[in-house]
């Protein structure tokens, strides 16, 4: 797929997969095709430079679009039917990311992807403005078929109550999510005090917005033996893709040394529920069940484990913010051992911390720079409701673990425009 045929037989270079037409997940498409007839059109990933033709946003002409790329620029025609003529050798490409992938390997063999909607440009414009812009005009359609999917799947996880659960039965689907019981209910005391520091939400809250699939974190602190009391002050989020196994040990092994070095212990772990409640599953009470057991088996004695889930984009949450369940398991009864965890709501205390500290906010960058790429990173500018944005509503969120020092508005002005950015 060189230049080496003569200009006069045009070929047509193919799309390369490119990672930033890989939007939704292959499931994710399918469904949206599914409920909406026309779903595909409606992604980002189905607007195509015919579809904003055809809507009148740009016009056909010739040496209309550029790439400019480590000094060299290179023009192209906008041809009637969507495609792209390169001018220099009459090669047409399909899309885009076509020809900025092509364009960019001859400057640098290395590139992988030439990220054309950010790469190109329309009469000076970079087209990816253009798509926006078709997105506002033509968006709330495609947000009420999201909105309506997203309800869909919530309907399908309906909390059942521990009590129904009985015995473990492995025909039971380990995603059935269980409502917690009070520590009351089941005449206990919770057996030790808890304090979170706000900077702890507030990193936590932001990783679980960035991505519409689970992530986890581990949560670093300290635990007092003489009061009894359990204060988180650090969020560890693992920069993970949850089904790459092989690189899940080196990212805890870096985790361990962090917290070692800052003189914290491990004391509990976090994971999100993107679109559902923030109830733990069957798979979350063995999970946190396992985690009790290992801190508990230190030499040091008893010490609790907490775990807490986030719901950033569930639809039954109150307002805006996101939910954030912390929850404990009781082990079954000992005349009992075949019953599942009995999961537990715990009583927390909210610390607001001064600052927002520079080590917080360097984890936001780092979280921002792993998923700018995944094709499950949130579209930050699609509509959340009617009047405001996702990113308005990542804000709202983050918003109630503000630090005391007003001046981390400004601060995480800057990574909010990072967000901005994003392909």
């Amino acid at each position: 797929s060189s230049g080496s045929e003569p200009p006069s037989s045009p070929q047509v270079v193919e799309e390369g997969a490119d990672e930033e037409d890989e939007e939704l997940s292959g499931a994710e498409d399918a469904d949206l095709r599914a409920s909406s007839g026309r779903g595909s059109l409606l992604t980002r990933r189905g607007i195509t430079l015919r579809v904003l033709l055809k809507d009148g946003l740009v016009e056909p002409g010739d040496g209309i679009l550029s790439i400019h790329y480590l000094g060299k620029t290179f023009v192209g025609d906008l041809l009637n039917d969507g495609k792209i003529r390169w001018v220099e050798t009459g090669q047409i490409f399909n899309s885009p990311s076509a020809w900025a992938t092509h364009c960019k390997r001859l400057v640098n063999p290395a590139k992988k992807s030439g990220c054309g909607w950010a790469s190109v440009r329309y009469r000076g414009q970079k087209l990816v403005q253009y798509k926006t812009t078709w997105l506002h005009k033509y968006q709330p359609s495609a947000d009420m078929v999201n909105i309506s999917l997203v309800q869909r799947r919530d309907r399908e996880r309906i909390p059942v109550r521990y009590c129904t659960l009985g015995t473990r039965d492995a025909a039971r689907d380990p995603h059935t999510l269980v409502e917690l019981s009070a520590f009351s209910a089941i005449n206990r005391f919770q057996p030790f005090n808890v304090a979170v520091s706000s900077n702890v939400l507030l990193l936590m809250d932001f990783h679980c917005h960035l991505t519409t699939s689970e992530v986890v974190g581990y949560l670093g602190g300290r635990w007092d033996t003489n009061t009894q009391l359990l204060t988180v002050l650090r969020a560890f989020p693992c920069r993970t893709r949850l089904a790459d196994k092989d690189a899940a040990p080196a990212v805890e092994e870096e985790i361990c040394q962090n917290l070692f070095m800052r003189g914290l212990s491990l004391v509990g772990w976090y994971h999100s529920h993107p679109r559902g409640p923030a109830l733990p599953s069957l798979q979350d009470i063995d999970s946190q069940m396992d985690h009790q057991l290992r801190l508990q088996g230190s030499s040091n004695g008893f010490q609790p484990c907490l775990g807490i889930i986030c719901g950033p984009y569930y639809h039954g949450n109150q307002g805006v913010a996101s939910t954030i369940t912390p929850f404990w398991v009781v082990p079954p009864p000992e005349q009992r051992p075949n019953d599942y965890g009995i999961p537990v709501a715990v009583e927390v205390t909210y610390v607001q911390d001064n600052f927002l500290t520079t080590d917080v906010l360097n984890e936001m960058m780092l979280l921002v720079e792993f998923y700018r790429s995944a094709p499950d990173l949130v579209q930050f500018s699609q509509m959340w409701s009617p009047n405001s944005s996702v990113l308005d509503k990542i804000k709202a969120s983050l918003s109630g673990h503000a630090p005391k020092d007003q001046a981390y508005a400004q601060i995480l002005e800057h990574v909010y425009n990072q967000l901005r950015s994003t392909p």
